[in-house]
């Protein structure tokens, strides 16, 4: 493949005077790099890969604008390897092919290669296959960019033979950082304070964002005396609305919405699901908060809503916008009028501060796992009661929490729609318990008589 090919070349050593200001800021050493401290810090494990030049597979997962193609290509550098870039929007198995050769080739002149693919969530299962004996022989260094979890998008077996490196949103001083290296290679207008920080919001993590909001802003108002939140709105226009996420009425309409499905009011909590897509909220942010809406608000009351809230959120991802939009607003009515309970949000959190604030206790000897005769002779597992072999699957008078907590009560389900069913279990299955430990002391005590 000829080296002039955009596909497979080596990073230029600077980026031509007319490219657009986010290629022209794109770090050329490591040290220039904003954010990713947990990283790149001395000691971190990509500082001691850049430091000793040894460049192992990798998966670079984190959200846009953070820097996964630039650390992609520094590290390629600091080995001197080739660096082939390959993007899996565009690429199929011929330039996974092609990429292969130009690697085989190299390694006979004796030089290493990287292979950079850039959402790498995007190749099919087939595409991503064709990487595993190449990554497994040696052929190339396999560098994977993606913002989309690799547990579920990069397929096992290429994802055992990398590591996973976790990249974080930028935040408010790597932002205030980039400003202004941005605004050093392209001067504007001075901005004031209450514009910054509007801008930053914007940006939402977004290196790259952040600096084409820059540009643009300083392309609408070069002239201007300063920048000010209105010249701000002005220049960026819609886009400024949609990126006001760290603004007050942005959170204030995730509560309206959080609180109208609380209070069982389908039509205010479509009306403020229409609002938050209105002013640009990403959809799959409103499908993640409603996921988190019937576990928090509706809970075991329907666990319907929980189901239905993750199909609403499957077709949003299958349908894009607008048609997607639609399933949100079925699952926030569904929502909205399902029975009410919050009895697991509130079990798990006293359970988390419980276990926070005290310490480590045994396992019961009963409950312990025995794998081994040592383990079994000291007791591990002895007295326990099979559930399935018990009258009705319940060992009656059983205990499973550690000594000290064998009473103890964390989940009360609230008297509405299936939870009142699973109270009354539960107490039917109390009413056993009682009965079968008075029985044992009964027992006990004639015995001892």
């Amino acid at each position: 493949m000829p080296a002039q090919d955009p596909l497979f070349a080596d990073p230029p050593a600077a980026a031509a005077p007319g490219a657009p200001l986010a290629e022209r800021l794109r770090p050329a050493t490591l040290d220039e790099v904003v954010g990713q401290r947990h990283l790149l810090a001395a000691g971190r494990p990509l500082r001691v890969a850049f430091e000793a030049g040894r460049l192992p597979s990798m998966i670079l997962w984190g959200p846009p604008g953070v820097g996964k193609t630039t650390l992609a290509r520094l590290l390629a550098a600091a080995t001197g390897a080739h660096f082939i870039v390959l993007s899996a929007v565009l690429a199929g198995v011929k330039d996974i092919r092609e990429a292969v050769e130009q690697a085989e080739a190299l390694r006979r002149a004796g030089r290493a290669t990287v292979l950079f693919v850039d959402e790498v969530h995007r190749f099919n299962k087939a595409q991503q296959d064709a990487f595993l004996p190449h990554v497994e022989a040696g052929l190339f260094s396999f560098i994977g960019a993606t913002t989309e979890n690799p547990s579920f998008e990069v397929n096992a077996a290429l994802l055992s033979r990398a590591t996973v490196h976790v990249l974080q949103p930028l935040d408010d001083g790597d932002l205030a950082a980039l400003l202004a290296r941005a605004q050093a290679a392209l001067p504007g207008p001075p901005v004031e304070p209450a514009a910054q920080e509007r801008l930053i919001a914007f940006a939402d993590g977004d290196g790259r964002r952040l600096i084409n909001a820059w540009e643009s802003v300083v392309a609408s108002h070069r002239r201007a005396e300063s920048i000010t939140p209105e010249r701000l709105e002005s220049a960026l226009g819609r886009l400024l609305r949609r990126g006001d996420k760290g603004g007050d009425v942005f959170y204030d309409t995730i509560s309206a919405l959080h609180k109208s499905v609380r209070g069982s009011n389908p039509d205010a909590a479509l009306y403020w699901l229409a609002r938050l897509l209105d002013a640009g909220m990403d959809p799959r942010y409103a499908a993640r908060r409603i996921v988190r809406m019937a576990s928090e608000e509706v809970g075991l009351a329907d666990p319907r809503a929980l189901r239905l809230a993750l199909d609403a959120a499957e077709v949003y991802e299958r349908l894009g916008s607008p048609e997607g939009e639609l399933a949100l607003a079925e699952a926030v009515t569904f929502l909205a009028m399902a029975p009410k309970s919050n009895a697991v949000y509130k079990a798990w959190g006293e359970v988390q501060a419980l276990v926070r604030q005290e310490g480590t206790r045994p396992v019961p000897l009963h409950l312990r796992n025995a794998p081994t005769r040592l383990m079994k002779d000291i007791g591990h597992g002895a007295g326990y009661r099979y559930a399935h072999d018990e009258a009705d699957a319940y060992a009656a008078g059983e205990h499973y929490l550690p000594e000290g907590l064998q009473d103890r009560r964390f989940y009360h389900p609230v008297p509405r729609g299936l939870e009142l069913r699973i109270g009354e279990r539960l107490d039917e299955l109390r009413r056993l318990d009682l009965q079968a430990r008075q029985q044992a002391r009964d027992e006990g005590a004639k015995k001892n008589r």
